[in-house]
């Protein structure tokens, strides 16, 4: 193990696929980062203070459109927003065979729906409805170890409760067969089918199964289902019109296609044997929260960054507790546990938001989809990057060459913008 998450060359093959093709760490940022000629790009400019190329409109909407040949992409969107005006927005590559992407394409958020998830906790904190460290058990007192589990615990990914991506018969099932819809209770289950392996509070995992009690303690607080709660209080009062739920695998059109090879093992294809199928509509209910699992484009992610990075419906105290980097130096390596490190300035994480130095992001990858989206709030700067992958992306195993590839692109984008303020490097 290594407390620093920049490759997961250090863990076993199959942990590897649990953690980047199902997105079981998509907070692990930069993940998979080789020896591209994109990494070496963005290695470079951090060694100078101003970037070598003046940096215009093209010369980002390049860095897409290199990176797909550079990182075997089958297509990059790219949106730049400063101080509210648009620097660039871009697409690149195909999404069908033979139909071109374009930015207007809807697409699977994962992962930013938990920046959604936890400010809408913040929200119902603002309201008076609860606090950040009540225990779960006022409203879900059947939960093993609800008595000594926060809401805070929840959204930092610090409770304890095992992610349920990991558990054997649960990832099997998903995939033998990708399509089929997964309930909270199941989820719930396989989580506690696995033994805990530290206690509240004491270290840090990224577990999805947090998103999953959470989105249930805000309904029973409420009495509301989930996606009333988001609609309602997160997605209408931030005009994100492109950024919708579904209690099925249907994208709105015009849809962005993705294609994966990550099922061959499972599935016992050899390496010899070509493998590449379509994943766009693979049943995603697995993933977060009933209520949470939404789709979106490069428009509403761009928005998103901002609407978080500046804590636009959270109060001064609220939005503090979201981004502050409480954690730094917290957590420890554990046997047994893929995603446990100690957590640094390069990779640390608040309430449902990453955070790589002074920026504020979410980068999820799953089934074929991948993407990033984070802010920094002292240039008022806002990027947004979301790629798919082509059958060159893919390893004789099937795993991802590069991780989670958007992060890369969306790093190289930041360092030529503000290299001063380069999203750190782990050492």
């Amino acid at each position: 193990m290594t407390e620093r998450p920049k490759s997961l060359s250090y863990l076993p093959r199959t942990t590897r696929r649990r953690v980047v093709a199902m997105g079981a760490a998509a907070g692990i940022a930069g993940a998979g980062v080789g020896t591209s000629g994109l990494a070496s790009a963005i290695a470079a400019r951090r060694q100078v203070a101003t970037p070598v190329t003046p940096v215009t409109a093209e010369y980002i909407a390049q860095i897409g459109k290199t990176s797909l040949d550079e990182l075997g992409l089958r297509s990059v969107i790219l949106r730049v927003v400063q101080d509210g005006k648009e620097v660039v927005t871009a697409a690149y590559g195909e999404s069908l065979p033979g139909v071109a992407a374009t930015a207007d394409m809807h697409f699977r958020n994962g992962a930013v729906a938990i920046s959604y998830l936890s400010m809408l906790m913040l929200v119902l904190v603002d309201d008076g409805l609860c606090a950040l460290d009540d225990p779960i058990a006022k409203w879900l007192p059947d939960i093993k170890d609800a008595d000594k589990v926060t809401l805070r615990m929840l959204a930092n990914m610090t409770s304890g409760y095992r992610d349920y991506v990991y558990e054997p018969e649960f990832l099997a099932s998903m995939y033998v067969d990708p399509f089929r819809q997964v309930t909270p209770d199941e989820q719930i289950a396989a989580s506690f089918k696995m033994p805990r392996i530290f206690a509240p509070g004491t270290n840090w995992e990224y577990a999805h199964t947090n998103c999953v009690l959470l989105g249930r303690a805000l309904e029973v607080m409420t009495g509301q289902p989930m996606a009333t709660l988001m609609q309602q209080r997160i997605l209408d009062p931030l005009g994100l019109r492109n950024t919708t739920g579904s209690a099925t695998p249907a994208i709105p059109d015009p849809v962005l296609h993705a294609y994966t090879s990550e099922r061959r093992e499972s599935l016992g294809i050899a390496p010899s044997i070509r493998f590449y199928e379509e994943s766009t509509f693979w049943n995603p209910s697995w993933t977060l929260a009933k209520g949470a699992i939404q789709t979106t484009n490069i428009f509403d992610m761009a928005a998103s960054a901002i609407a978080i990075g500046e804590g636009t419906l959270l109060s001064p105290a609220s939005h503090a507790e979201q981004i502050t980097p409480k954690l730094i130096g917290f957590g420890t390596p554990l046997e047994g546990c893929a995603s446990c490190h100690t957590l640094t300035e390069a990779f640390s994480y608040g309430l449902g938001v990453v955070l790589r130095g002074p920026w504020i992001l979410q980068n999820p990858i799953f089934s074929g989809f991948a993407a990033t989206e984070g802010y920094l709030p002292s240039h008022k700067l806002a990027i947004a990057v979301s790629v798919t992958f082509s059958e060159a992306s893919f390893d004789k195993s099937g795993s991802s060459i590069h991780g989670n590839a958007s992060t890369m692109v969306f790093d190289e984008i930041a360092a030529a913008l503000v290299p001063d303020n380069a999203t750190p490097k782990p050492a």
